[in-house]
C-alpha cells in the first residue's frame, strides 16, 4: 500500500515499455455509443415575458447605478481624507519650523 508505484511510460515511438514484473494490458477499451436521448430535466424551463424582461433590465440598471454611486462616494471620501491629511501635515510642518526658528 505504501510502496512506490512507477507508471508505465510511453516512448515517442508509441511503444509501451513496461517495467520488469508488470503486466501490460494492450487491448483498448472503446465505450459503446449511446443512442438513447438525454434525460429530460425535472425542473420547468424559465419563460421570460416582455414584462419580466423589462423588470430584469430595470433591476440590473438600478443595481449598477447604486453600486456605482457607492463606489464614487467611497472614492470621494478617500480623496477628502487625503486632502485633509495633506493640509494637516503642512500646518504641523509650519508650526515645527516656526518653533525651531524662534529658539
Amino acid at each position: 500500500m505504501f510502496s512506490h508505484k512507477i507508471p508505465v511510460n510511453e516512448q515517442p515511438s508509441g511503444k509501451v515499455i513496461p517495467l520488469p514484473g508488470t503486466i501490460v494490458d494492450d487491448h483498448r477499451h472503446v465505450p459503446a455509443a449511446c443512442s438513447c436521448p438525454p434525460p429530460a430535466s425535472a425542473r420547468p424551463t424559465v419563460q421570460l415575458t416582455p414584462g419580466s424582461m423589462a423588470l430584469l433590465i430595470g433591476g440590473g440598471t438600478a443595481a449598477v447605478l447604486v453600486i456605482g454611486a457607492v463606489l464614487v462616494s467611497m472614492l470621494l471620501a478617500v480623496a477628502i481624507t487625503a486632502g485633509s491629511l495633506a493640509i494637516v501635515a503642512l500646518v504641523v510642518r509650519s508650526l515645527m519650523n516656526d518653533g525651531a526658528k524662534r529658539r
